[in-house]
């Protein structure tokens, strides 16, 4: 049994093998790549006591320490230590465990909990009433292509059969000495061991008119329903926002034959996951489909009355709006974590098991930030879910990063992103080949693909892919010679 995800949509399937098609979003099997969790199962511990393999000083704590105080050992070298009553005194406990959010991580770690822990009592708290459901596919409801029912993840039944409480409602705060989760409506929730998974929030500029109607975002359900409820054919909408997001936002407005504009504060489109020159063709591809692309504009100001009329750009142009979506990223929703005065940077600060800085809490999902990075993406909050979750239930598993990596279609665009994508110093060398409609971006660094982009043909996706994740060297791919060819530009 494997995981497997989908590189396009990020559904995520178990099984030996991929499967046929995505059940999600329709790409064939070549789409999915192995999706690796290093995972174990720890036997009990007594009192979260850890020995030293070599010099067998003793250590009490939930996690063994970086470094044996007496012989200076390392924390790998640290064991559970195991006594004859630690099985007797674990079975006489139930443990409690709350997850905070009804996202794909905050799911999977309830699910994953479970497994490890058949009998403990999990409770999975949703700020939205529905039940969990696929936010990437948000765009597809919007175009029409999926219904809200085909929406969801798991169906009441699953929750029932899994024995897992879904609780609509709003965390307030959190009492760490008290082990508990206060509620909005007045009630608590006792835990042993909390996952924070309350993900992220959209991020609005602080330009004027920002609240008036017909000023949308798009990261919940209830705002996909808000769009569609004023959208027509011939409306004029604004997409605020040429990354990934917003250009898949205007692609299934256009479906509505809406005349769509596009404004990107960057010089090209996908900044994050694509060179200047793939932004550029993309623009260009987009554009012949009637899409109207902006790029290098600084929106000043939302006009109108009580509803938007149009967007002042920064060289007092004036565009016509009926409607203004805005799709510039998003924050982590740390707010409750930085209130109970946990560790927390850009996101909720956690090591490679998930624990934030209490070792009773643990966070997965937008919300975190493991080794400086903020990842946002479906399959690393899978992840990250499915590690918390285990650890929470009593298992033993890590998170040791995962590298960017983005297969999408813009309309009828095939694209394909890993790695690292921009010169961070001159010792990074850009390769770029296009060949009609095909564009490749090779980024090699001291004898290695570090980054690699396709545009049109993305058939070597998942050998670029394997190449990038895994760190091997260019010397040791003799695959890549047919790719990056002698007449290829270096930058």
């Amino acid at each position: 049994m494997k995981t497997w995800k989908c590189d396009v949509c990020g559904y995520v399937h178990h099984d030996a093998g991929p499967p046929a098609s995505c059940p999600v979003c329709g790409v064939d099997g070549d789409s999915f790549s192995i999706l690796a969790i290093t995972t174990g199962q720890h036997p009990p511990v007594a009192a979260g006591v850890w020995q030293c393999g070599i010099c067998s000083y003793r250590h009490q704590a939930v996690h063994p320490p970086a470094t044996c105080p007496v012989c200076s050992a390392t924390s790998a070298m640290f064991a559970p230590l195991i006594t004859p009553e630690t099985n007797v005194e674990q079975a006489g406990n139930l443990r409690r465990i709350v997850v905070l959010g009804g996202g794909i991580a905050g799911l999977t770690a309830a699910a994953e909990a479970r497994r490890h822990s058949p009998h403990a009592s999990i409770t999975l708290v949703s700020r939205e009433p529905s039940l969990p459901y696929y936010r990437l596919n948000l765009t597809r409801f919007l175009a029409g292509d999926v219904s809200e029912e085909e929406l969801l993840i798991q169906s009441r039944n699953w929750f029932d059969e899994q024995e897992i409480d879904f609780c609509p409602a709003e965390a307030a705060s959190i009492d760490r000495q008290k082990h508990c989760v206060m509620l909005r409506d007045g009630r608590s929730l006792d835990y042993d061991f909390l996952v924070l998974t309350n993900g992220a929030h959209p991020f609005i500029p602080p330009f004027p008119g920002a609240t008036r109607e017909g000023v949308h975002v798009l990261r919940t359900i209830d705002d996909a329903r808000a769009i569609l409820k004023h959208i027509a054919a011939g409306m004029r909408i604004v997409c605020i926002g040429g990354g990934l997001l917003g250009l898949e936002t205007a692609g299934a407005l256009a479906r509505h034959k809406a005349q769509i504009t596009v404004i990107e504060g960057f010089p090209s489109l996908l900044p994050r996951q694509l060179p200047p020159r793939a932004g550029e063709l993309l623009q260009k591809r987009l554009e012949t489909q009637g899409m109207d692309i902006l790029c290098t504009r600084t929106v000043m100001e939302l006009v109108g009355d009580e509803c938007v009329q149009g967007v002042v750009l920064e060289n007092g142009q004036l565009l016509p709006a009926d409607l203004v979506i805005i799709t510039v990223g998003v924050r982590p929703n740390s707010y409750l974590a930085r209130q109970a005065g946990l560790t927390v940077h850009r996101g909720i600060v956690v090591d490679d098991r998930m624990f934030t800085s209490d070792p009773h809490i643990l966070a997965a999902g937008d919300v975190t930030e493991h080794r400086g990075a903020l990842y946002g993406i479906w399959p690393a909050g899978y992840a990250q879910g499915a590690v918390a979750g285990c650890n929470a239930g009593g298992g033993a598993a890590e998170f040791s990063g995962m590298a960017p990596s983005t297969r999408i279609k813009v309309l009828d665009i095939d694209l394909f992103s890993c790695g690292q994508i921009h010169s961070e110093d001159a010792s990074t060398t850009l390769h770029e080949q296009l060949d009609g409609d095909s564009y490749r971006a090779f980024f090699c660094r001291d004898g290695q693909l570090v980054g690699a982009v396709l545009y049109g043909d993305t058939s070597t996706a998942g050998l670029l892919k394997d190449i990038v994740e895994n760190g091997r060297q260019i010397s040791e791919c003799p695959e890549l010679a047919g790719l990056i060819h002698p007449s290829a530009i270096p930058v």
